[in-house]
């Protein structure tokens, strides 16, 4: 399998996210991705449906993914997210040594990835995960934007 440019894994993850708005969730998509290219867990927000705090987009793709190689370690591991992790989710992407993780569009209220609070940037953690942000970063935006107005307005 062709290793795909990042572009086109977070494309992946958009599509993830509208599902997961289809069905009345925040819009968040994670797509997992081994050293060599292959999807191997993907994820949707499912918090609501699921009467689950931790169905994270990441926590779902991360379960998916460690069912499929039956491991929870998953070093050498992308993750390729719509929005930044929170902490949980970033304890997680941690303890499952992920090498690397891309996330669309900074969370300033519960983002860890140096948005609220920085967890990624401390030393004294015994794993230490390649954080990068950006790509498609304006559509991630504006999606999860709309939402929330949508939300609002519903709420009027």
């Amino acid at each position: 399998m062709a290793i795909l440019s990042d572009e086109e894994y977070m494309q992946r993850a958009v599509a993830l996210a509208l599902e997961a708005q289809n069905n009345g969730e925040v819009p968040v998509g994670a797509v997992l991705v081994d050293a060599m290219g292959e999807v191997i867990g993907e994820g949707a927000n499912a918090t609501i449906s699921s009467h689950d705090v931790t169905a994270h987009a990441e926590i779902l793709a991360l379960r998916v993914a460690g069912q499929r190689i039956n491991n929870y370690r998953l070093p050498g591991c992308s993750l390729f997210v719509t929005l930044e992790p929170c902490a949980m989710c970033l304890g997680a992407i941690f303890h499952a040594r992920l090498s690397r993780v891309m996330f669309a569009t900074p969370d300033p209220k519960t983002g860890a990835c140096g948005s609220a609070i920085d967890l990624a940037s401390q030393s004294n953690l015994n794993h230490h995960t390649q954080i990068e942000q950006g790509v498609l970063k304006e559509t991630c935006s504006h999606m999860l934007s709309q939402f929330f107005k949508q939300k609002r307005q519903k709420v009027v």
